[in-house]
């Protein structure tokens, strides 16, 4: 119940696929025909977008860049797209860049050494990482804090241990850190030492 619901880059794919669709119809464009990489399984996705758009011929296909002229391009497109917006990308969290963040994928090892340096021990990484990337999901279990909610406890069938509220409290003439997340810094959150 308190935990974040998990959207998946199929669930991400279908979705903005749907929601490019309606665009293009919405502005007037008419379209007769669709293609598709697949995301998943080919059947199931094009299953899904004829009931979303009944009176279009959609074709989802496995490896539909290297077979359809038209699905090629709009790979290139998408990727150049990607790639600027990486190449402009303003950080509003504060992380190192001075070795560049890579190009985003897994075969990089500037973007590895980009996440592994910029890990933040509770709040993870900055808003451009996607956390269930297995790379970042990886990173979160080994170096940030481990969060369990009290519903995980009730899954697994336990009882959930209760904490008094002054155990996340910062005991008198703790000293503070030196850098506070951006979280608390831009709602001027400072932390209590006595209550």
């Amino acid at each position: 119940m308190l935990c974040r619901t998990k959207y998946n880059l199929n669930e991400i794919s279908h979705d903005t696929a749907i929601g490019l669709i309606r665009s293009v119809l919405e502005r007037g464009v008419r379209v007769k025909e669709v293609y598709l990489d697949t995301v998943g399984d080919p059947l199931k996705y094009q299953s899904k977008l004829k009931s979303v758009f009944p009176d279009l011929n959609i074709t989802v296909a496995k490896k539909a860049d290297s077979t359809y002229s038209i699905v090629s391009a709009a790979s290139i497109c998408a990727k150049v797209a990607r790639d600027k917006a990486l190449q402009n990308w303003k950080f509003t969290e504060k992380v190192d860049t001075r070795n560049g963040f890579g190009c985003g994928y897994t075969s990089d090892p500037k973007t590895k050494d980009f996440l592994a340096n910029n890990i933040d021990h509770v709040f993870g990484f900055s808003k451009i990482v996607r956390f269930s990337w297995s790379t970042a999901s990886k990173l979160l279990d080994e170096k940030a804090a481990v969060v369990k909610w009290d519903d995980d406890e009730e899954a697994e069938g336990g009882k959930s241990k209760k904490r008094k509220v002054s155990s996340f409290f910062a005991s008198e003439g703790t000293p503070a850190k030196q850098h506070s997340h951006r979280f608390f810094t831009e709602r001027k959150l400072d932390r209590c030492i006595s209550l």
